[in-house]
Parts: C-alpha cells; sequence; structure tokens
C-alpha cells in the first residue's frame, strides 16, 4: 500500500510541476482548470517521458541522467534496466508549444533501428530488445 500510494504522490508531483512549469513560461495562467480537466490534459503543453508511446526508447533515460548527474544523487538505472531508484520516481520531458500533441509511434524496421544504433552507439541487439514491441520485424 505505501509503494501504491509513493507512486500516485511521485506522479501528482509530476502533474505540480507541469503546471507550475506552463505557468512560469506563460501558458497556463488563466486556464482555472478543475481536476478532472487535469486529469483529462485539457491543457497547453505536454510531459511525454522515455517508455511511454510517444517516447518508446527507455536507453534515453540514460542520456537525461547524465545530464543530470544521477549517479551522485543515488537516482540511476538498476541494473541496467533504466529503472528508476526508488521505484516511485518519475522524469518527463516538457514541452510548452501550444501545438504539442501525444502521439505513438508506429512499429520500427529495420533500417530504423539499425539507424538508431548507430547514432546511440549501442548493439542492434539491445536496441531491439528494448523496442521489441514496437518492432515491425522478428528480432533474431
Amino acid at each position: 500500500m505505501a509503494e501504491a500510494l509513493a507512486d500516485r504522490l511521485a506522479e501528482a508531483f509530476a502533474e505540480f510541476l507541469h503546471k507550475r512549469a506552463r505557468e512560469e513560461w506563460g501558458f497556463g495562467k488563466t486556464e482555472n482548470l478543475t481536476p478532472e480537466d487535469l486529469i483529462g490534459e485539457n491543457y497547453r503543453g505536454i510531459r511525454p517521458a522515455a517508455g511511454y508511446p510517444a517516447c518508446p526508447d527507455h536507453t534515453e533515460k540514460g542520456t537525461l541522467w547524465n545530464l543530470i548527474e544521477a549517479k551522485k544523487t543515488g537516482r540511476h538505472r538498476a541494473y541496467g534496466k533504466f529503472c528508476h531508484v526508488a521505484g516511485s520516481s518519475v522524469s518527463g520531458l516538457y514541452f510548452a508549444h501550444p501545438e504539442s500533441k501525444y502521439f505513438a509511434v508506429g512499429k520500427l524496421g529495420k533500417g530504423q533501428v539499425e539507424d538508431l544504433s548507430r547514432r546511440n552507439g549501442r548493439p542492434v541487439s539491445e536496441m531491439e530488445r528494448w523496442l521489441g514491441p514496437w518492432l515491425n520485424y522478428n528480432a533474431a
């Protein structure tokens, strides 16, 4: 029960920070949204995160953690699985553009995965493991 509560609080705080960022950037100051509006994401801007449909590549969490020097705080990947420590942690990207929208990435072809592998400096097999549900082919 404590873990479930911690997870919900982490998500709630992420939404709070999103609201604060939108207000400080000049978006949302006059929205006067109800809790139902917030849950329905009826606001300007989005907060996608690695592993969600718009950003299926979990390995990008490593890029974020390197930028914020997460190892110094103890908030880094666990067991090479790009899991947050503690489990009730969240990360995301903030986009305040008025036309930003969520979208789902379509199935990825072999060439796309090979290109991503080359740009990320990771083996194709590792990228296939992380992107398995999004592949448009059977990985070897």
